[in-house]
């Protein structure tokens, strides 16, 4: 490389003075810009910046014209550094006036350079801004000059990324890292939370740029490689991981190949050698390859991404010696948390108490942190790509678990809606909560019994607040997924008893283990399924291994002894299995009575129709179960065959359908021939305006997540049921279709009181 001052490293060494230096950020960037030009023995060296508007404006520069300087704006795509900048990729051109892109600004004075090279100023693969060197005369400047302009782009983005050149921005240009975002995922619990940022397992920043010893550098490096190689073989061993067959043993495979990658590592080897620390070139190759991999429209390759940002954190973790992220309970008193995706158990680490929301780059609604999220009450969005390249803790972000929007850094207009909307919810609240005492009678003198969903000993106190008759739908494998082992039997009986003890005499109603499918146990070995919610689960495992099923009831009866049991089996798709499951549980009463063990006065077990066959054998499922439950979850799902993780389905078919309620009243009427009890417990019973339809089709008795009691209370109290049935029968001797719409009409017309919100 030809240069007038030594080279790379001198350059390196120099520029840490610089930036050791006590002066303002445009002293600092006007120094950088001199110090480069020379080093490379260059005319002129520039700094573009990317502004919030996504314009990149020229911030300093050492031989063009200096009035240009916070006056020559371009957009992304426009000119040499706008492709630059739009591709994330160096641009090293002997004679940039040829180039079909290059545009003349005229009050640059940059007409009179030919040779020019420039690398995007990346970081997490967004690119910050542009770095450009130029010469008059041409010439193809060398690999090493490339890598030179890519190290300095390096501390250009950490100055960018610490808000060290915001202050030069004026104003309405503020920068990419801290302009306002608007993003949309998938609302996996609603309400709004209002906070600030706390990153989940956040990425190690790096502070120290510059290498004072290459040697001592390159040594750390290596000995990182090889502490990461062990601990990502370890991970194949894994107990979890069973015999080494399955889908997830392929992705681990995959994940060992690319942190045994020798490229991978002679690139960071490379950077090191250009004068950087091992953590700076860490952080300049994943950039380069965050930024190539972002821009790829193969969806395979665009997954290794997640790989390679992994493998990234793992070798700067341990370069830095952390063992384990930042102290989940080192919250501020207003914490959105922003993770890519977490387990239930790393949630139920931080403090409830000042948590506002919870941000996944990925997850699901049936994902067992918004699973658990849920039941804390806590609103969740889950399915934002690249949220974690945006956010940064202490960022102010709004969350609305409603819509599915998050704001990240939010403008002032926008955070003020959103404080008068907490405001008005807050006072709504406060009615509902009034209300938790008045009997859930409709207009005409129906009642309706008003039950909660739960599954941990989080939710109990919501009996109490809500004014709750029971709990119609305990989900026992809850307690299975925040443990880190199978719970023992002892373990399994003091926890019911507990609930049990929570509910003070108010009635529960278990689910036996809803296991499989996309709710599998870390501890569990398990094969992967193409459709998992159709495959090996539920009581279909409990019939396979009816050890688990056992080793539960057992509990469950010891739990009991003296009182009453009310048990439910889910996914029951033929009769069959309804009778199999109750002469395990016959056996174990047998069993324990043998022993002179104390049983349970009584002994309710119930059926969940969720399988749409059941439906042609509602006579036989009704005279044998004690009562039956509706999950109304799976069976819409499996009524019109629609994946509700599907996002191109999500709103392609609607539960308050005509064909879905015909089917619910069918249920009605065959249960109530029969005398069976009958409950609805799902997402249907929580939204007022469905609620409100299953009155209409003859239910009276609900089970609803507790924060939708007040709203859903609200609606019962002022509809007159026996009007609204009638009403119903009529609409759905017509011909199919959505009711969504007709029953809103009925609602405004006949004065009951719906709030969807």
């Amino acid at each position: 490389m030809r240069s007038s001052i030594g080279g790379p490293r001198v350059m390196l060494r120099r520029l840490r003075e610089v930036m050791a230096e006590p002066v303002s950020a445009q002293e600092r960037l006007d120094r950088i810009v001199v110090l480069v030009a020379a080093n490379m023995v260059a005319e002129v060296c520039s700094v573009y910046v990317m502004r919030g508007d996504g314009s990149l404006e020229l911030y300093a520069t050492e031989g063009l014209k200096p009035e240009a300087v916070h006056h020559t704006v371009m957009r992304v795509g426009e000119g040499l550094v706008g492709v630059i900048a739009r591709e994330a990729q160096p641009l090293n051109l002997p004679d940039a006036r040829n180039h079909p892109s290059f545009t003349y600004f005229p009050e640059t004075g940059e007409e009179i350079y030919q040779s020019f090279l420039g690398v995007p100023v990346l970081r997490g693969g967004q690119t910050l801004g542009v770095l450009v060197v130029q010469n008059m005369a041409p010439r193809t400047y060398s690999d090493e000059e490339v890598e030179a302009l890519q190290t300095i782009a390096i501390v250009l983005a950490e100055m960018i990324a610490a808000g060290e050149i915001q202050t030069l921005a004026s104003p309405g240009s503020e920068l990419a890292l801290q302009r306002p975002h608007h993003l949309y995922g998938r609302a996996f619990a609603d309400g709004i939370g209002l906070g600030h940022a706390v990153v989940h397992e956040p990425r190690v920043e790096v502070s120290q740029l510059i290498a004072e010893n290459v040697d001592e550098e390159l040594r750390r490096l290596d000995a990182a490689l090889e502490s990461l190689k062990s601990s990502v073989d370890s991970l194949m061993q894994h107990p979890a991981f069973g015999e080494g067959q399955g889908e997830h043993v392929d992705i681990l495979e995959s994940y060992r190949m690319f942190a045994r990658d020798r490229g991978w590592a002679k690139r960071i080897r490379e950077a090191v050698g250009t004068g950087l620390t091992a953590e700076a070139a860490v952080e300049r190759v994943q950039n380069d390859s965050r930024a190539q991999l972002l821009r790829q429209t193969d969806p395979y390759i665009r997954e290794r991404l997640h790989d390679l940002d992994d493998l990234a954190n793992r070798l700067l973790r341990e370069l830095v010696g952390w063992s384990s992220h930042p102290s989940a309970a080192e919250l501020p008193k207003d914490g959105i948390l922003v993770a890519r995706n977490m387990g239930p158990a790393e949630l139920l680490d931080y403090d409830r108490e000042r948590l506002r929301a919870l941000v996944l780059e990925e997850g699901s609604a049936t994902s067992h942190a918004t699973i658990v999220a849920r039941a804390l009450g806590i609103p969740c969005i889950g399915q934002l790509d690249g949220v974690l390249d945006l956010v940064r803790s202490g960022d102010p972000v709004i969350v609305d678990g409603l819509s599915g929007e998050v704001h990240v850094r939010p403008p002032a207009d926008i955070e003020t809606a959103y404080v008068d909307q907490v405001r008005l919810r807050a006072r709504r609240q406060k009615r509902y909560a009034e209300l938790k005492d008045t009997p859930a009678v409709t207009r005409d003198g129906t009642a309706v019994c008003m039950q909660i969903n739960a599954g941990l000993m989080v939710d109990m106190p919501h009996l109490a607040e809500t004014g709750a008759d029971g709990i119609g739908l305990f989900r026992t494998e809850l307690q299975f997924m925040v443990a880190e082992t199978f719970p023992r039997i002892g373990e399994q009986e003091t926890f019911y008893r507990a609930v049990l003890d929570a509910a003070d005499g108010r009635p529960v109603t278990f689910r036996s283990l809803d296991i499989g499918g996309d709710k599998i146990l870390p501890y569990m070995r398990h094969a992967e399924e193409r459709n998992p919610a159709m495959g090996w689960r539920a009581v279909r495992i409990a019939l396979d291994r009816p050890a688990l099923l056992k080793t539960q009831v057992r509990a469950l009866l010891r739990a009991t002894a003296g009182e009453d049991l009310k048990l439910m089996f889910p996914m029951i798709a033929e009769v069959a299995e309804f009778d199999a499951a109750r002469a395990l549980v016959n056996a174990e009463l047998e069993r324990l009575a043998h022993f002179d063990h104390p049983v349970p006065n009584t002994v309710h077990l119930g059926a969940m129709i969720e399988v749409p066959s059941l439906l042609w054998q509602l006579d036989e499922i009704a005279e044998r179960a004690d009562f039956l439950s509706v999950g109304s979850n799976d069976l819409f799902q499996f009524y019109y065959a629609v994946d509700r993780e599907n996002t191109r389905l999500t709103d392609r078919f609607d539960p308050v359908s005509v064909p879905m309620l015909r089917a619910l009243r069918t249920i009605v009427e065959r249960a109530g021939a029969h005398d069976t009890p009958l409950t609805l417990c799902g997402e249907l019973a929580s939204h007022p305006l469905s609620a409100m339809a299953l009155i209409g089709v003859g239910f009276r008795s609900i089970s609803l997540a507790a924060a939708a009691m007040g709203p859903v209370k609200t609606m019962l109290l002022s509809v007159d049921a026996k009007h609204l049935q009638d009403w119903m029968g009529e609409r759905l001797g017509r011909s199919g279709g959505n009711m969504r719409d007709d029953l809103l009409a009925y609602a405004r017309d006949t004065g009951v009181e719906i709030d969807e919100s």
